[in-house]
């Protein structure tokens, strides 16, 4: 049976202070048993504190964003193996603000994505269309191709040890909103497309 994954991106916000607190209140107010898996991903500067925060909890940590290589000269950019290092489980990979804002390709995503999975991270997949590829009816074809280049670099066997997760770009901002059955929809169409490449 599926679990149910609960993931905060913390994007671009907090401080060692709001921090502290959030975490006190997310402990204090999180079940001994949660009926999800809930995951907390804060800015990379403040992974290492966090992680201390939630030793012994039934929180897990993550980080927003991997770098694709496993090291060398490559400034600002963060390692699976740190993020392993410092107490990460999960790292989000492909985020539609990644993809948009600083043109990450299907390609790179996908070798994040392997990156990830290397080091043992379980890789939080962000598939999703825009408006223009909904309202033109391009969902699935969007998503198949999202999904497709991470499929043949990493095969069916890595997808199915991480976590895909819709992010129906349209609906951010725009005052429309994705209803249960559009994102079901799209949730069956991924495991359809996961299933289809695992059988052969």
């Amino acid at each position: 049976m599926r679990r149910a994954i609960v993931a905060g991106n913390w994007k671009m916000h907090g401080s060692r202070t709001e921090n502290a607190r959030l975490i006190e209140e997310l402990l204090a107010h999180c079940p001994a048993q949660p009926a999800a898996t809930c995951v907390v991903c804060p800015p990379f500067v403040y992974l290492q504190e966090i992680g201390r925060m939630l030793r012994g909890s039934v929180l897990s940590l993550g980080g927003q964003d991997v770098c694709a290589d496993a090291q060398g000269a490559f400034t600002g950019e963060v390692s699976a193996a740190m993020l392993k290092d410092v107490g990460c489980e999960y790292v989000i990979v492909g985020h539609s603000e990644r993809r948009l804002l600083y043109r990450e390709s299907d390609q790179l995503v996908a070798r994040k994505f392997g990156a990830a999975h290397a080091k043992g991270l379980v890789p939080i997949l962000c598939v999703g269309e825009q408006l223009a590829d909904r309202d033109a009816g391009r969902t699935h074809e969007v998503v198949a191709r999202q999904l497709d280049v991470v499929l043949e670099l990493c095969g069916a066997g890595a997808l199915e040890l991480g976590v895909v997760a819709y992010e129906p770009v349209w609906a951010i901002g725009t005052g429309r909103n994705a209803t249960p059955e559009q994102a079901q929809d799209a949730h069956e169409f991924i495991r359809a497309r996961i299933g289809a490449r695992d059988a052969r």
